[in-house]
């Protein structure tokens, strides 16, 4: 697909999912009067919910898929890993730890604090795997040693929420699924300043990238260090995810589907070029899931978390198979038919080694002419 129609698919779908956002619901806003209810204000109920609500929680939508989407992609590049997604490295899982744990044991803390405390828990949960894992030296170990890191930290989570009341038990479930439920301007305000520190060295690290997925050996070559390298990737990464997970939850399985869409639909592109790509495809999947995780069970909202894994996890497997598929090379020769044997398609037989060597050495010059055969 060109750059051109992939644009006009990517930005369809988000024209979609912002109108279904803003205009369905209670009340329902005509598309027509969209424009006058958002220039008024809060003038009148539906001012008050498109202004205060609806239209902070497409942002957040926005941002939070466009982070998990490039925090996938910087993932997957970095390990060579088509299945390396933060659910299984330990990042979400020790971000969402780290937001959790105050909750269940009572701890009062300042709302300004919940994303110091979930990127502490991302990178602990990303450190303990790259120790577990000697540090990024094999990348599937990374891969094969985050997935039993992160289910750890989650065996962790299930051991504090027994210690848990059932009123914070629900708030907890909800949180750990993703939910985009109650959120204000104020959340999305949040995640400025962590915008502000991850797109610069998203920018720095994208390059290096493209050289790691050559290989460990080529990619020295080339002067780049790849363990740094790594840690250095997972540094972004642990960035883009952290602020989200506090604000959102570990909303699943965004950051595993938005690259495949972008690699499936940019099959030539590297790195760099996917980029910006796969950050638009995770907020396109999020702005997407939030339609029916607000609308489908009305009055009653599920988490965004659970569609996401629901939709994306096939979607993604059916993108990986198909793009494994057409591109899977195939052995250009035929098997070699043993001495004496008919080749495939003739009814000669085939030349044996000493025929083989003799007629090259006619040909060349350096050898005895071949002998004839007779018909």
């Amino acid at each position: 697909m060109s750059h051109r129609r992939h644009l006009l698919a990517l930005g369809g779908l988000l024209t979609a999912a912002a109108l279904a956002t803003l205009c369905l619901g209670t009340p329902v806003v005509a598309p027509t009067e969209l424009p006058g209810v958002l220039l008024d204000g809060g003038d009148g109920l539906a001012g008050v919910v498109v202004g205060e609500l609806r239209l902070p929680r497409l942002v957040l939508a926005l941002l939070a898929g466009a982070c998990l989407g490039a925090a996938g992609l910087v993932l997957q590049e970095a390990l060579r890993n088509d299945l390396a997604v933060p659910e299984m490295l330990g990042v979400s899982s020790g971000a969402a730890l780290g937001v959790a744990a105050p909750l269940v044991l009572a701890l009062t803390l300042p709302a300004a604090v919940a994303p110091l405390l979930a990127l502490a828990g991302a990178a602990a949960g990303g450190v303990l795997t790259l120790l577990a894992a000697g540090f990024g030296r094999s990348p599937s170990a990374v891969l094969l040693t985050g997935a039993a890191v992160s289910a750890a930290l989650q065996a962790a989570l299930l051991v504090l929420m027994v210690l848990a009341d059932q009123l914070d038990l629900q708030v907890i479930y909800r949180y750990l699924l993703g939910s985009l439920a109650a959120r204000t301007w104020s959340d999305v305000t949040g995640l400025g300043p962590w915008l502000v520190v991850a797109l610069p060295a998203l920018v720095l690290c994208a390059p290096v990238l493209s050289v790691l997925r050559l290989g460990d050996d080529d990619a020295e070559a080339l002067g780049v260090r790849t363990r740094r390298a790594r840690l250095a990737a997972l540094a972004v990464a642990v960035v883009l995810i952290a602020p989200v997970v506090a604000v959102c939850g570990p909303v699943a399985w965004v950051g595993f589907l938005a690259p495949h869409l972008a690699r499936r639909l940019l099959p030539a592109a590297d790195a760099v070029g996917r980029l910006p790509w796969a950050a638009g495809w995770g907020a396109c999947v999020v702005a997407v899931a939030d339609v029916p995780a607000r609308l489908a069970l009305g009055p009653v909202e599920t988490p965004v978390g659970a569609w996401t894994a629901l939709l994306g996890v096939p979607a993604g497997v059916a993108l990986l198979r198909a793009r494994r598929g057409p591109h899977t090379p195939r052995r250009a020769g035929r098997r070699r038919p043993p001495d004496g044997a008919a080749a495939p398609g003739t009814g000669d037989p085939a030349p044996r080694d000493g025929a083989a060597a003799a007629g090259h050495g006619a040909a060349t010059g350096h050898g005895a002419a071949a002998p004839e055969v007779a018909s």
